[in-house]
């Protein structure tokens, strides 16, 4: 979380970590490397509120692209970034481990 081009924000509920985003900007592109929500505070919406915050500081920082990677078997995880913005724009083979899974890219273009 040194970096300078690193991103991260937290929700909370009733003084608990219940969700978090970490991202990281490379120039004008950045990526989403994790974003999570305890079991019990999801549908909630605070993934789209730390995904909506990160959005939105990349913005202020110049990002034009933002890119993410996800288990090609996750369709929650799929439709939720759909929802978003963010379209697929690729697939890695053999990405993930434990089990072994492709991962689908995904991309957003931010506007100005």
């Amino acid at each position: 979380m040194n970096s300078p081009g690193a991103v991260a924000f937290v929700s909370e509920a009733d003084g608990r970590v219940t969700g978090f985003i970490i991202g990281r900007q490379m120039a004008d592109e950045a990526e989403i490397l994790n974003l999570a929500v305890a079991p019990p505070a999801r549908r909630k919406g605070q993934g789209s509120a730390v995904l909506k915050a990160t959005l939105e500081e990349f913005r202020t920082r110049g990002v034009s692209r933002v890119y993410l990677e996800v288990r090609e078997s996750n369709l929650a995880a799929r439709a939720f970034y759909a929802k978003h913005g963010f379209l697929q724009t690729g697939k890695r083979l053999n990405y993930y481990r434990k089990p072994e899974e492709a991962a689908i890219v995904m991309e957003l273009r931010l506007a100005g």
